[in-house]
Formats: structure tokens, sequence, C-alpha cells
């Protein structure tokens, strides 16, 4: 059973920083594709991006230059650095593995983390 941990989350002003990270149980590099999701309230969960086994990244318009996404996989734990922060970042975020096994494929997800960015 995978398990998604993350941490980093909390209350920052505008134009502030945040650092989240996902610490995974076990090798992360056995995943496909890892990546970081959001959830304001009353709104859809949507990506915010994503990086694949081979290091391709891919990201939401919204978070085109200011987020970062990246992967250690000694550590097994995803990053996504977070910079120039706006008040619609605000939200909780969620850390995503998918993996494509011989059974079919499998999402797994973590708890999530609050990020409050205040005007």
């Amino acid at each position: 059973q995978v398990q998604l941990v993350e941490s980093g989350g909390g209350l920052v002003q505008a134009e502030g920083s945040l650092r989240l990270s996902c610490a995974a149980s076990g090798s992360i590099f056995r995943f496909n594709r890892m990546g970081w999701y959001r959830q304001a309230p009353g709104q859809q969960r949507e990506l915010v991006a994503f990086i694949t086994s081979g290091g391709k990244t891919n990201y939401a318009d919204s978070v085109k230059g200011r987020f970062t996404i990246s992967r250690d996989n000694a550590k097994n734990t995803l990053y996504l650095q977070m910079n120039s922060l706006k008040p619609e970042d605000t939200a909780v975020y969620y850390c995503n593995a998918f993996i494509i096994m011989p059974v079919g494929p499998s999402d797994y997800w973590g708890q999530g983390t609050q990020v409050t960015v205040s005007s």
C-alpha cells in the first residue's frame, strides 16, 4: 500500500513563497507520474503540476512561471516550490502518484495540506 504524506502548507502573504513536500512510502521511481492538485472551497479539484518518471513537467496555465515541481528519487519525495503566491492560490493541496501495473492503472492520494494566501 502506498502512503503519501504532504507537508509545508501554511499561511503566507501575497507575493510570498512556500515549498510543499510529499513523502512517499517506498521508492517513487516506480511511479509513472507524480503531481500536485488543489481544491478550493466550493471548487473542483484541479491539476496544478505533474512530473513524469522521465522528468517531463507540465503546469496549469495559472501557475506557470511561479511554481516549480521536482522530485528527489533518493529521498522518495516530491516537491512544489510556490513563488509569487496570490490569494487565488488558496486551497488544499494534494499529492498524487500514478502508476500503471499489469493489473491496470492506480492512483494514490495524500491527505492534503492547506495553503492560505492573504492579500
